[in-house]
């Protein structure tokens, strides 16, 4: 009656062979992907909003060139680059702990395996089995979150360093130099 749900089971009973590990390993991941997508949205949307206040803000500017106006286009650059920056550091520990989070699943599961191996010996191969899918369960799902993390940061990398750049010719055009 319920077919439309093996899909869904199947899921849930993968993530209950990695226990507690995986559960957390996939709420490190939608938080990674999500925070990644958060910042292509504000790279299409918000941040061309950000750059035209800006720059008609520079532009309002009686004078461009003294020392004071070349300061407050230096905050300027900065402050851009912080908000495209703003979640970058947060993305890039996610990377970095997913696969620290497989480890964990690693030795909680040997764990588990040598209190089977203590109570029953190494005849129970299927009690060891659970064991042994828990440690290799969210080895494998952390170093996959993490990595598939990797490319999109390198690009938001990128993109921070041109954007920034770009801003920065944007307000020196606008100084009349």
């Amino acid at each position: 009656m319920f077919e439309w749900l093996a899909p869904a089971r199947s899921v849930a009973d993968f993530l209950d062979a990695g226990g507690w590990v995986l559960w957390t390993v996939l709420f490190a991941g939608v938080l990674m992907w999500t925070l990644i997508v958060e910042r292509w949205l504000w790279f299409l949307r918000a941040y061309p909003q950000a750059r035209a206040h800006a720059s008609t803000l520079w532009q309002q500017r009686p004078d461009r060139r003294d020392w004071a106006s070349r300061r407050v286009r230096a905050a300027m650059i900065g402050r851009a680059s912080q908000s495209m920056s703003a979640t970058l550091p947060l993305i890039r520990t996610l990377i970095a702990a997913c696969p620290m989070l497989g480890l964990l699943g690693t030795v909680t599961g040997m764990i588990e395996v040598f209190d089977v191996m203590a109570l029953t010996g190494t005849g129970d191969a299927q009690a060891m089995a659970a064991g042994v899918s828990r440690a290799t369960v969210p080895t494998m799902a952390g170093m996959i979150v993490g990595i598939s993390g990797l490319l999109p940061m390198h690009r938001l990398n990128g993109r921070v360093r041109g954007e920034s750049e770009r801003f920065g010719e944007l307000l020196e055009a606008g100084s009349g130099e």
